[in-house]
């Protein structure tokens, strides 16, 4: 395995040794980046409001995307230059999965910062099966058994027990299926002929864009969703829903998004790629700098309509180091959004493999692969040569220092302690399919979906 992620790295770097920032020559100046309204869309904010871009001689412009799906396919077909992507996007199109292209990422944007939250009638029924702390207040994380009763009662009067996440490769779709499952409720399967991925459901996901997720909730269409930030404290604000666990509580430090660009934009701009991966680790560490200390101003900028456009007290209430569940029960986050800490921005193969866990785990992957097919598939879309490119020369010109960055790594976290995950079963990249095997609800090695069956 080493000698394989070794050897990527070794050839892939796309970055001479003797350029400098002084001198570097860009094939592309004028770039066009694209979002979704979400506060994790916040290193792409600061880049541009406080000029690192332009430092790097980039001339940029930042627009906003209806949806994810329109977002990747502005990216394949070159519309955008780049964008804010959700992790399983790059990994999905990469390996054929939906619409194919080989895209790639030199930057991960954050950890944590997504939520689950359910309505206000479903929280009432699920209220009775949650211990509570001698204070009173609800004792997290609270975990989906305390769901499953309400979901059975629905199920026995014929109604479907519908949620939302925000598109089948996203983090969100993966976080809830994770939490539901770890709670003994069967989020349902894909197949090569259902992709609706609701093959055997107790709970029916479904996709609903991020900001119109409260909307869809309060209409009644689902019952609860997972998506990122505001859009759970949004739920609160508005009296319509309660979050009942962030994904820090789910999976302590876990990857969110990633800055994606296609291959081919990489390898034909390549001093480009470097350019733009400074601009973004340098708002990265600006916006967790001082203990968070500039995230005051970072939220008067991301609740601009431009960017995520909702109020600066919701947004507040998870960038600055909190979070609210029942309304008044506001309680201290100051890990939910990271930016920059723990190695956030280094875009890590073991961080890659989980997502391609999941996928597999959900039938997405439709057949058992080898461990080494998920080494090589990471080492494809994840490119941390780019990435330690792009810091050693913010180190050479004093805008980082060496000690924040993982020099040394060879693309793998240590593995996550049982403690650290809602279900107590520890994550170890570097054994996939002994993880996904690992996993009480989920294909295993040698099962595939058929019909509605698991069969193997």
């Amino acid at each position: 395995m080493r000698n394989t992620l070794s050897l990527v790295l070794a050839t892939t770097s796309l970055i001479a040794s003797t350029a400098s920032a002084e001198f570097l020559e860009l094939e592309k100046d004028e770039l066009t980046l694209g979002f979704i309204k979400l506060t994790d869309m916040a290193p792409l904010a600061i880049a541009y409001e406080l000029g690192y871009f332009e430092d790097e001689g980039l001339f940029v412009t930042l627009e906003a995307q209806a949806n994810w799906k329109v977002l990747l396919d502005g990216v394949i077909s070159g519309q955008l230059d780049g964008a804010h992507m959700l992790a399983g996007q790059p990994l999905a199109a990469t390996i054929g999965y939906g619409t194919e292209a080989h895209i790639i990422t030199p930057f991960s944007m954050d950890l944590n910062g997504n939520g689950i939250t359910v309505s206000n009638e479903i929280w009432e029924e699920m209220k009775p099966n949650v211990p509570l702390m001698d204070d009173g207040r609800p004792q997290h994380p609270i975990s989906a058994s305390a769901l499953a009763p309400v979901v059975e009662d629905y199920k026995d009067q014929g109604i479907p027990f519908n949620m939302g996440m925000v598109f089948p490769v996203s983090t969100h779709n993966y976080e809830i299926r994770y939490w539901l499952a770890a709670g003994g409720l069967e989020p349902g399967y894909y197949s090569p002929q259902d992709i609706s991925g609701q093959i055997g459901a107790d709970v029916l996901l479904s996709v609903t864009p991020p900001p119109q997720m409260p909307a869809t909730m309060e209409a009644g269409t689902i019952f609860g969703y997972a998506v990122g930030e505001p859009w759970n404290q949004q739920a609160v604000f508005k009296g319509i829903g309660v979050p009942v666990i962030t994904d820090y509580d789910m999976w302590k430090n876990n990857p969110e998004k990633v800055f994606g660009i296609t291959e081919e934009f990489a390898e034909e701009n390549p001093n480009t790629t470097i350019a733009l991966t400074k601009a973004l680790i340098r708002a990265a560490i600006w916006l967790d700098e001082n203990d968070n200390a500039n995230r005051p101003e970072a939220v008067e900028i991301l609740s601009r309509s431009e960017y995520v456009g909702a109020d600066y007290e919701v947004i507040a209430n998870s960038m600055t180091g909190f979070f609210e569940f029942e309304k008044g029960d506001v309680r201290p986050a100051p890990d939910f959004n990271v930016f920059f800490r723990y190695n956030a921005t280094y875009p890590f193969y073991s961080d890659a493999i989980w997502y391609l866990t999941q996928m597999r785990r959900w039938g997405q992957i439709p057949e058992t692969k080898p461990d080494e097919w998920y080494f090589e598939t990471a080492a494809k879309v994840y490119r941390p040569d780019i990435y330690l490119e792009a810091a050693r020369m913010l180190v050479d010109e004093g805008m980082a220092n060496a000690a924040d960055f993982p020099w040394d790594s060879d693309g793998f976290k240590e593995p996550t302690p049982a403690a650290d995950i809602i279900d107590g079963i520890g994550y170890d990249g570097r054994a996939p399919n002994a993880y996904i095997d690992s996993l009480p609800i989920g294909l295993k090695s040698g099962q595939s979906v058929v019909g509605s069956e698991i069969q193997g």
